[in-house]
C-alpha cells in the first residue's frame, strides 16, 4: 500500500498513537525497584554494609546479589548469603513477578515467612537456610509450580508440614532439617516423582515412615534422624535402587531389616541406623552394596553373625556395629575381619560390647594403614596379644579392654607413635611393659589395669610427655617407681597392688597439676617426700599398705584440696599434725595401723567415725570422745603409778635412793607439763595464723570505704562487686555483697558456699571467708570475700570500653582457654560429686596479675548426684546467660557437665573472634557458632580477631592453628550433647596447639635449633 500526502502523515500519527497506548500497559522495572527497596528498608542491620550500594547512582540491576534477565531488565535472582542481616523479609518480595532464584541462606531474618511468595509463579529456587523465621510454612507455596529446590532449614519453624507440598511436582531438593515441625511425615510427598533429596531431620516428627514414599523413584538421599518416628520401616523403600544415603539414625524405629534388602540397594554410599531398636540380623546382602562409605547401626538389638565376607566393600571408611549382640555360641567370630583387607580406605572400626568371641586372625596386620580407631573392647576375644597391631601406625585410638588376652605386650606396640588412648584394662596380659613404649610419644591415657604384668616400670614411658592419666595398678611390678613417671603432664597416676619398692621420688613436687597419685598395697618405704606439698591441686593421696616411715611432714598442709588422705598400714610414727584437722575439703582421713603417739587433734574429722581411722596406734590419747581413746592425763598418771611402784620396790637401796628418785620424777614432770601447755599454746597461735577469720559488717564496710561505688568493679543479677583492703592485714580483696532484694539471690549464695567449701584449684577463684549477718540498719546483709584479681574479668578485656586499650596476645588466649578447659575438668570430673557451673561467660572468667584465668561466680552451680550420672534433673529453672546457654537446657532438658561444655565452646569463639554471642548481627538460629562454621578454613580472616592476623610473621603456622582452636569451639558448642567434646580431650588438644605454636616461634628464632 501506498500513502501519499497529508493521508501519509495521517497514518504515520495513527501509528505513533497506538505505540503510546501499548506503552502504557506495559510492564515497567519501577515495581521491581521499588521492590527492592522495601527488602532493603526492612533490613535493620546490615555489618558488611552490602546494601550501602544499593542506591541511585547505578541502575538496579547493577546492585550487590541482584540479577536481572538482559531483555526487560527485571530481577531474576536475589542472593544474598552470610552477611549477617538482621530484620525481616518484606511482603514486597511478592512483587519481583520474575523472579526465578531467592537465596537469603546464613542471615540474621526473622518473623514469618510472608504469604506474598506464593506470588512468585517463575520461582524456583527458594533457600532460606540458618535464619530465623518462626510460624507455620506459608500455605500458598502452592502457587510456585516451578519450584525445585525449597531448603528452609535451620530456622524455628512449627506446625505440620503441609500436605500441599505434595503438589510442587518439580520439587528436587526439599530441605527443612532442625525446626520444630511436628505431626506426621505426608503421605503426599510420594507424589514428588523428580525428588532426589529429602532432609527433615531433627524435628519433632512422629509417627510411621509413609510408604509412598518409596514412590520417590529419583530419590538419592534420605535424612529422618533425630526424631520420634516409630515402627517398621516400610518395604518400598528398599526398592529405590538411586538411594545413596539412608539416615534414620535416632528414632524409635523397630523390626528387622529384609536379608536381601541390599541387593536393591547397590548405590549406597552411607548408612546411619543407630539408636532405634532394631533386631534380627544383619542382612548377608550388606556386601552388594559396594559403594558404602560409611555403616552405623550401632546401639540396636541386631544379633549375629556378621557377615563374612565385607571385602567387597572396597570404598568402606567408618564401621560401627557397637553395643549389638552380635556373638555367636559357636565362637570363632572375628572371621569376617579378614575380609575387610581389601578396604584400602578404611579408618575407623567400632566393635565394643558386642559379645564377639574367638581369636583375632594373625592377619589384621594387613588391615588398611589409614585405619585410626580400633574399639574391641567388653567383649570374649582370647589369645595372644596381636603383635601385628604395630603394623597400624596411623592409629590413634586402640582399646581391647575387658577381654580373656594372654601373653605379653608385643615390642612392636612401639611403633604406634600416633597413638593417643591405649586400653588393656583387665585381661591376663604377663611379661614386662616394653621399653618401646617411650616410642609411643603421642600417648595422653594408657589403661593397663588388673593384668599380670611384671618387672620394673620402663624409664623410657617418661618419653611420653601428654600423658594425663596412667593406671598400671593390680598387677604384679616390681622395682623403684621411676622418676621419669613425674616428668610427665600426668593429673592421674595410678600404681596400686604392685610390688614397687624404694621411696617416692622427690621428683614428684614438679606435677603441679596432679589430681591423683595411688601407690596404696606396694613394698614401698622411705619417708614421705615433703616435695608432695607442691602438688597443690592434689585430691587423692594414698600411700597405704606400705613400709613407709618417719613423721607426715608438715608440707603436707599446703595441699588445701585434699579429699583422701589414707596412710594407714605403714611404720608412721611421731605426733598427728594439726594441720590435717583443718584442710578443708578433707573427706577421708585414714592413720590406722601406724605408731602415731600422743594427743589427737580435735578437729572436725577425728569426729566423724565414718570418716577419719586411727585404729592401731596404741600410743594415742585424748581427741573427741567418739573415739574412745584415754585422756592424755590419765595416761600421765597411769605412767606414775608405775614409777612409784617401781620405787617401792627399791627401797631396799636405801631411803635417800628413793627420795632422789622421787624428786628427780616430780621435777621431770614439771617439766613435761610445762613444755606441753607451751607447745598447746603454739599450736593454737598457728592454728589461728592459719585460719582465716569471720569478717563482721563493719569490717567490709571499712575495708570498701563504706562500699563506695568508685570501689565497685563489677555487678551481677544477684550480687555487687567492690574492691576492699582488709583493716586486718591490709590484704586487698575483692567483696561481692548479694542483692537480698533480687528473688534467688539467697538462693544462690547457698549454693556458692556450697560449691565453694568443696572445691579447691589453681583456675578457681579463692574464697577467703563468708559474711552472712544485719547491717546498722537492722536487715539482713550477706557477702563473699575473694581474692583480688589485678587484671578484672576476661569480658573487659575482649570488650574494652575504649578504643586504645591494650589487647590480649594469641598465647595471652590460648593459656586463659587451657586454664578454663581444666578448671572445667576439675569441677567435673575431679569433684567427689562433681559440680555443673551453668554460667560460664567471660564476665565469670577472672584473669590475675600474670593472666591466668580462674572462673568465678557459683551462684547457678549444680552439684550432680553421683560421680556416674553425668545429669541431674531439677525443679529449679536452669538459668544462664543468653548466648552461652546450651540449647537442651531451654527445652526443658537435665542439668549436665554438657551444658557447660557447650557454654566453653561459644567463650572459646567469643576468645579469638572477638565477637560476643549476642552481637546484632546474630539472631536466631544463626549464631557466632555458624557465623564461624560457615567461614572456616578459607574465610579465616572474616571471623578472626583481626588483632591475632598481626602475628602471622612470628607464626608460619598461625592460619592452621586458629583453625584448629575454632574447630575445638565448634565441636564443644554442638547443638547435641552427645556430638561434643569432652572437656578433658578440648584441653588435650588446645594444649598441643600451644605447643605447636612454640616448636614454630623457636625454629623461627633459633634456626637448625630443636625444640622438644
Amino acid at each position: 500500500m501506498i500513502v501519499k500526502g497529508s493521508n501519509r502523515s495521517l497514518f504515520l500519527s495513527l501509528i505513533f498513537g497506538l505505540f503510546q497506548v501499548v506503552a502504557a500497559f506495559r510492564p515497567t522495572n519501577e515495581t521491581d525497584y521499588q521492590a527492592l527497596l522495601a527488602f532493603k528498608n526492612h533490613v535493620t542491620s546490615d555489618p558488611s554494609d552490602v546494601l550501602s550500594s544499593w542506591n541511585n547512582s547505578v541502575h538496579f540491576c547493577a546492585w550487590s546479589g541482584v540479577r536481572c534477565g538482559k531483555m526487560h531488565q527485571r530481577v531474576t535472582a536475589l542472593e544474598l548469603l552470610s552477611l549477617g542481616f538482621v530484620g525481616t523479609l518484606s511482603p514486597h518480595i511478592g512483587n519481583l513477578t520474575f523472579l526465578r532464584v531467592l537465596h537469603l541462606d546464613g542471615n540474621g531474618l526473622k518473623g514469618i515467612i510472608p504469604q506474598e511468595i506464593g506470588r512468585l509463579l517463575r520461582l524456583e529456587t527458594l533457600s532460606l537456610v540458618n535464619n530465623s523465621f518462626t510460624g507455620e510454612l506459608p500455605w500458598n507455596l502452592t502457587g510456585c509450580k516451578e519450584l525445585t529446590i525449597l531448603s528452609l532449614g535451620g530456622n524455628n519453624l512449627v506446625g505440620r508440614i503441609p500436605d500441599e507440598l505434595g503438589s510442587l511436582l518439580k520439587l528436587v531438593q526439599l530441605e527443612l532439617p532442625d525446626n520444630h515441625f511436628t505431626g506426621k511425615i505426608p503421605s503426599s510427598l510420594g507424589n514428588l516423582s523428580a525428588l532426589s533429596l529429602l532432609f527433615i531431620c531433627g524435628n519433632y516428627l512422629e509417627g510411621s515412615i509413609p510408604m509412598e514414599l518409596g514412590q520417590v523413584s529419583n530419590l538419592e538421599r534420605l535424612q529422618l534422624s533425630s526424631n520420634s518416628l516409630s515402627g517398621n520401616i516400610p518395604t518400598s523403600l528398599y526398592n529405590i535402587s538411586s538411594i545413596l544415603m539412608f539416615s534414620v539414625g535416632g528414632n524409635n524405629l523397630s523390626g528387622s531389616v529384609p536379608s536381601d534388602v541390599f541387593i536393591t540397594l547397590t548405590r549406597l554410599q552411607g548408612l546411619y541406623l543407630t539408636g532405634n531398636r532394631f533386631s534380627g540380623p544383619i542382612p548377608t546382602s550388606l556386601t552388594n552394596a559396594s559403594r558404602l562409605v560409611e555403616i552405623s547401626i550401632s546401639n540396636n538389638s541386631f544379633m549375629g553373625p556378621i557377615p563374612s565376607d565385607l571385602g567387597g566393600l572396597v570404598n568402606l571408611q567408618y564401621l560401627d556395629f557397637e553395643v549389638n549382640p552380635l556373638g555367636t555360641e559357636e565362637g570363632d567370630d572375628f572371621r569376617f575381619l579378614v575380609s575387610l583387607f581389601s578396604c584400602n580406605e578404611l579408618q575407623e572400626v567400632w566393635l565394643s560390647q558386642t559379645r564377639l568371641k574367638g581369636r583375632l586372625p594373625d592377619s589384621i596386620g594387613n588391615f588398611s594403614i589409614n585405619l585410626t580407631t580400633l574399639a574391641l573392647g567388653k567383649n570374649l576375644i582370647s589369645g595372644k596379644m596381636p603383635s601385628w597391631i604395630g603394623d597400624l601406625v596411623r592409629l590413634e585410638r586402640l582399646s581391647l579392654d575387658n577381654n580373656m588376652f594372654v601373653g605379653t605386650i608385643p615390642d612392636s606396640f612401639g611403633k604406634l607413635s600416633n597413638l593417643q588412648s591405649f586400653s588393656i584394662n583387665n585381661n591376663n596380659i604377663s611379661g614386662m611393659i616394653p621399653s618401646s613404649i617411650g616410642n609411643m610419644t603421642s600417648l595422653s591415657y594408657i589403661y593397663l589395669r588388673d593384668n599380670m604384668l611384671e618387672g620394673v616400670i620402663p624409664i623410657s614411658i617418661g618419653k611420653c610427655t601428654h600423658l594425663t592419666a596412667v593406671d598400671l595398678s593390680q598387677n604384679q611390678l616390681i622395682g623403684p617407681v621411676p622418676e621419669q613417671l613425674f616428668g610427665v603432664s600426668s593429673l592421674s597416676i595410678v600404681l596400686a597392688g604392685n610390688y614397687l619398692t624404694d621411696p617416692i621420688p622427690s621428683r614428684v613436687g614438679r606435677l603441679v597439676n596432679l589430681q591423683t597419685l595411688d601407690v596404696s598395697d606396694n613394698n614401698m618405704s622411705g619417708e614421705i617426700p615433703p616435695a608432695l606439698g607442691s602438688c597443690v591441686v592434689l585430691e587423692t593421696l594414698s600411700l597405704d599398705g606400705n613400709r613407709f616411715n618417719g613423721t607426715i611432714p608438715s608440707a603436707l598442709k599446703n595441699l588445701r584440696g585434699l579429699r583422701l588422705l589414707d596412710v594407714s598400714q605403714n611404720n608412721l610414727s611421731g605426733q598427728i599434725p594439726e594441720f590435717l584437722a583443718s584442710l578443708p575439703f578433707i573427706e577421708n582421713l585414714n592413720l590406722s595401723f601406724n605408731k602415731f603417739e600422743g594427743e589427737v587433734p580435735h578437729g572436725k574429722i577425728f569426729g566423724n567415725l565414718s570418716a577419719a581411722s586411727v585404729a592401731g596406734n596404741r600410743k594415742l590419747c585424748g581427741g573427741p570422745p567418739t573415739l574412745q581413746l584415754p585422756t592424755c592425763e590419765g595416761a600421765n598418771q597411769e605412767k606414775d603409778r608405775k614409777r612409784w611402784l617401781s620405787r617401792r620396790r627399791s627401797l631396799a637401796i636405801g631411803v635417800s635412793v628413793s627420795i632422789f628418785i622421787l624428786l628427780t620424777g616430780v621435777i621431770i614432770t614439771m617439766i613435761l607439763c610445762r613444755s606441753k601447755r607451751s607447745k598447746r599454746r603454739t599450736d593454737v597461735a598457728s592454728l589461728t595464723v592459719d585460719h582465716h577469720p569471720k569478717l563482721s559488717y563493719a569490717e567490709l564496710l571499712q575495708a570498701t570505704d563504706g562500699f563506695s561505688p568508685t570501689n565497685m568493679i563489677g555487678e551481677g543479677s544477684f550480687g555487687v562487686v567492690y574492691k576492699g583492703v582488709l583493716p586486718r592485714n591490709e590484704q586487698v580483696v575483692a567483696v561481692k555483697v548479694l542483692k537480698l532484694g533480687e528473688r534467688g539471690a539467697s538462693k544462690s549464695f547457698m549454693a556458692e558456699c556450697e560449691a565453694l567449701k568443696n572445691i579447691r584449684h589453681r583456675n578457681l577463684v579463692k574464697n577467703i571467708t563468708s559474711c552472712s549477718t544485719i547491717d546498722f540498719q537492722g536487715e539482713d546483709f550477706k557477702a563473699l570475700v575473694f581474692d583480688f584479681m589485678l587484671n578484672g574479668s576476661l569480658e573487659k578485656w575482649l570488650h574494652p570500653i575504649s578504643d586504645d586499650s591494650t589487647a590480649l596476645g594469641l598465647l595471652q588466649r590460648l593459656n586463659i582457654a587451657i586454664d578454663v578447659a581444666t578448671a572445667l575438668d576439675y569441677l567435673h570430673h575431679c569433684c567427689h560429686n562433681p559440680i555443673v557451673h551453668c554460667d560460664l561467660k567471660p564476665s565469670n572468667v577472672l584473669l590475675d596479675s600474670d593472666f591466668s584465668a580462674h572462673v568465678s561466680d557459683f551462684g547457678l552451680a549444680k552439684f550432680l548426684m553421683a560421680k556416674a550420672s553425668g545429669t541431674q534433673s531439677s525443679s529449679i529453672g536452669v538459668r544462664g546467660t543468653i548466648g552461652y546457654v546450651a540449647p537442651e537446657y531451654g527445652i526443658g532438658g537435665e542439668v549436665s557437665t554438657w551444658g557447660d561444655v557447650h557454654s566453653f565452646g561459644i567463650l572459646l569463639l567469643e576468645l579469638f573472634t572477638g565477637k560476643r554471642p549476642t552481637d546484632p548481627i546474630f539472631g536466631g538460629s544463626f549464631g557466632l557458632r555458624e557465623f564461624v562454621e560457615r567461614s572456616i578454613p578459607q574465610g579465616l580472616s572474616l571471623v578472626i580477631d583481626p588483632i591475632l592476623l598481626c602475628s602471622v610473621e612470628t607464626y608460619n603456622n598461625l592460619h592452621e592453628c586458629l583453625v584448629s582452636i575454632l574447630g575445638v569451639g565448634l565441636t564443644c558448642s554442638a547443638a547435641r550433647p552427645n556430638e561434643r567434646m569432652g572437656i578433658q580431650e578440648a584441653a588435650v588438644k588446645l594444649q598441643r596447639i600451644r605447643e605447636n605454636l612454640r616448636v614454630v616461634r623457636t625454629r623461627n628464632r633459633v634456626p637448625h635449633t630443636r625444640y622438644i
